[in-house]
């Protein structure tokens, strides 16, 4: 038979909530009762159950992640990031899927209280009044990854996006291109779609080109390939002179170069074309993306570890944290043929 806590305690001859304290914070234990403890542990080959510590501590040990699009690859370095993290923390997790349906992620928000998860983190989308509502009412602690609340104080953790579209469209432009298009987000709820649109518009002007006259070769898909193959249908119909187009996504990249594959057009012989992510495809596609990289493991293991840090103290150093992006310089984009 498995062995319980109640065993180790009888066999150590101490209290229950004293094996819970060496299992937990053996710091707080005294030298003599700590050893103690352990060698009942390894002569009882006792592991601790996670539910008997949330008995004791009142706690589930469990975080919960909301992500939009679990198709998208933007989310595979983030649950990584975010699983070494709560193995290292003690944690498990529970992901759930949103699908950007705002009746399914409150629905989410109802089960994670259910299942009395220990706090959220709240993944790529805009934390409505409605949702704060029902966070706040179950007093479940947040934070905000990939996205952030001008709204609200709540922790957050992501890049800074106008800064990382700046640097892709200037370094655009300094390989000598002028009439740079852009592919951008169309959901209204997007929190860096603006912000990279800023910094699309800002490099230009910097670079001493009319940004208002490129406005119209800003072109908007919803979130996969084959809409981004659409948009830049959609786009060299109107501006076949387009020289470049920064893309706001690895995957808006790709679905832009396959569309000027299928028209005979080379990339980056005639049109060059960067992305946003890196993704792991990024350098796998053909040919291999330029891009932003978003460090996607650290973002989400930071992210763990700051609901962690607001679980345990009741607050977070940093409230508004911001990870470095990189330019990674690849084969899809070049200089002006």
């Amino acid at each position: 038979m498995k062995a319980t806590i109640r065993d180790v305690a009888k066999l150590a001859g101490v209290s229950i909530s004293t094996v819970s304290r060496v299992m937990n914070s053996p710091q707080s234990v005294v030298e003599s009762k700590r050893r103690k403890v352990l060698e009942a542990v390894e002569q009882l080959s006792y592991q601790p159950n996670s539910f008997a510590r949330g008995l004791i501590y009142r706690k589930s040990f469990t975080l919960g992640l909301l992500i939009p699009d679990i198709e998208n690859m933007y989310y595979a370095g983030i649950i990584r990031g975010m699983q070494e993290a709560c193995n290292k923390l003690g944690y498990s997790l529970m992901i759930c899927n949103t699908d950007r349906e705002s009746a399914r992620l409150l629905s989410y928000i109802d089960t994670f209280h259910e299942k009395q998860v220990d706090g959220i983190v709240f993944a790529s989308d805009r934390m409505s009044p409605e949702y704060y509502e029902k966070l706040s009412a179950y007093r479940i602690p947040v934070v905000m990854l990939s996205s952030h609340s001008d709204e609200f104080e709540i922790p957050s953790i992501e890049v800074d996006d106008e800064a990382a579209a700046y640097d892709a469209v200037k370094y655009l432009i300094g390989l000598g291109h002028q009439r740079i298009a852009m592919m951008g987000f169309n959901d209204v709820n997007s929190v860096s779609g603006p912000p990279r649109l800023k910094g699309y518009l800002r490099a230009l002007s910097d670079g001493g080109i009319d940004a208002a006259s490129l406005l119209g070769r800003v072109k908007h898909a919803a979130h996969y390939f084959e809409h981004a193959y659409e948009a830049a249908h959609e786009l060299f119909m109107e501006y076949p002179d387009t020289t470049a187009v920064f893309c706001v996504a690895d995957e808006f990249a790709m679905g832009t170069i396959s569309y000027l594959k299928d028209q005979g057009v080379s990339v980056p012989g005639q049109v060059s074309v960067i992305g946003f992510d890196n993704v792991r495809m990024a350098g796998i596609y053909i040919p291999k993306l330029t891009t932003i990289a978003q460090p996607t493991f650290e973002l989400g293991y930071r992210s763990a570890e700051k609901l962690h840090e607001l679980i345990t103290t009741g607050q977070t150093e940093i409230m508004r944290e911001k990870l470095l992006h990189k330019l990674i310089i690849r084969e899809s984009a070049g200089t002006v043929s």
